[in-house]
Parts: structure tokens; C-alpha cells; sequence
């Protein structure tokens, strides 16, 4: 089974996201959006959770019940997952935040908490399904189970996941996201392409082949900015406006 593909483009492509919409009565490019935003925060809480003794002993007990279950055919699963089961999964999984969590989601792509837990509940026996597989074909502990997280993760702090996700986890912190997170799990697994997202905020950032490392203000004058390029030439100073 490839753990990345199933997170990935099978549990965004347009059968499961129209299965899933369905079922909550959500349309398709909504769920897409919960799932960009779900699935991280899924895999940071068992990060979180594994990261002590007793998150870790109940993360392997989860997984072993969960080791027998046929995600491979995701729309199968799909057709008869227990949603009772997936409630009960994201509150042992975020705790005391799993209210605030779906709460917060809700606001920015604009549902109910009720549609938002409905989705979450049916992603999140997709995940520890996946990782119970895999916990069980290779003969994973607790070290191995963590590792696999990482990697889910993608290892990375960038692309703005760690704060999103940080964000959605945070209760005593607002602020919209959702402009942020268009194609999250495609930048971070790198198995889905992504349409980048821009920010206004005050500086520009140029993705060509030169890099610069100045920023530049509309303010009236021009600030001396350096260009690094890869030749022997350096542009030191630019003239000041008058």
C-alpha cells in the first residue's frame, strides 16, 4: 500500500470528495478544503500524542484495532465507514481541543461544526486504518510509528503548515487561514500538484531565478536593495529617488 498516495490523491480525488460531500450533504469543494486543512492536523496531534508514554501506548493499541481494515479500497471503506467510531477517534485524538478544532475550521470554510465533524469523522478511521496497515505489514513499534508521522509531515517547517496547523490546534488564537492552506497536502507530501497562494503583506517575494534578498516599499522613495546572482557581477547600491 502506498501510505502517501492513499492521503493524498486518492482521499482528494473526485470519487472520495463527492462520496464524502454527500454523505454530510457538503459540496465537493468545501470537504476538499476540510480535508486540506483535517489531514495535517490529524497527523501533528498522534505526533503530539506519540511524543509520551501514554499517547504512545494508546496510539498502538488504536492501531492494532484498527490493522484489518480494507482502506486500500478507499471507496469501499468509504461506503460503510463507522462515523460513530471516527467521533470517538478525534476526541481521544485532539482531547480537550477537538471541539474548539472543528470549530475553528468550520468558521473559515464556512460550515456548520456538525458538517466539519462529519467529514473529520470519516477521515480520521482513513488515517489510523492506513497506519494501523502499516503498523501491522512491517512490524512497526513505536519508534517506526513516529518515523512514518515524520514523513507524513513531510519533515518540513515550511510552506506554513506548522502555523496552520498550530492555528487550528491553539485556542486562544484567531485569525483567517484558509487563504493559506490551497493545495497544503499537495506541497507537503509533493504528490499532488498545488496552485501556490499569495500574500499581501507588505513585502514581494520573487520566485525566478534570481533571488532577492531586499525588500521593497511603496513609501515615495526607493530603499537600497542587493541582488545576489549566480555570476561574478553584484549590483551593490540603486540610486535614491529625489
Amino acid at each position: 500500500m502506498d501510505l502517501v498516495k492513499l492521503l493524498t490523491e486518492q482521499i482528494n480525488s473526485k470519487d472520495s470528495i463527492s462520496k464524502i460531500g454527500k454523505s454530510v450533504g457538503v459540496q465537493p469543494s468545501k470537504v476538499k478544503k476540510v480535508t486540506e486543512l483535517g489531514m495535517p492536523a490529524l497527523v501533528k496531534a498522534l505526533q503530539q500524542n506519540i511524543s509520551t508514554d501514554d499517547g504512545a501506548t494508546s496510539l498502538n493499541k488504536a492501531l492494532d484495532q484498527h490493522k484489518d481494515d480494507n482502506v486500500v479500497d478507499l471507496s469501499g471503506f468509504l461506503n460503510n465507514v463507522d462515523t460513530e467510531d471516527g467521533a470517538k477517534i478525534l476526541q481521544h485524538i485532539f482531547g480537550g481541543k477537538n471541539e474548539k478544532m472543528q470549530n475553528n475550521i468550520a468558521k473559515e470554510v464556512g460550515l456548520k461544526s456538525d458538517q466539519v465533524s462529519g467529514i473529520l469523522g470519516q477521515l480520521a478511521p482513513v488515517l489510523l486504518g492506513a497506519l494501523g496497515n502499516e503498523k501491522k505489514d512491517k512490524g512497526l513499534g513505536t519508534s517506526g510509528i513516529s518515523d512514518l508521522l515524520d514523513i507524513l509531515s513531510g519533515n518540513i517547517g515550511g510552506d506554513g503548515l506548522m502555523s496552520i496547523v498550530n492555528n487550528l490546534l491553539d485556542s486562544d488564537k484567531d485569525g483567517s487561514i484558509v487563504d493559506d492552506v490551497g493545495g497544503i497536502l499537495g506541497k507537503l507530501f509533493k504528490g499532488v500538484s498545488s496552485k501556490s497562494t499569495k500574500k499581501t503583506t507588505g513585502t514581494k517575494k520573487t520566485t525566478g531565478t534570481k533571488k532577492t534578498t531586499g525588500t521593497k516599499k511603496t513609501t515615495g522613495t526607493k530603499k537600497t536593495t542587493t541582488k545576489k546572482t549566480t555570476g561574478t557581477k553584484k549590483l551593490v547600491k540603486a540610486k535614491k529617488n529625489n
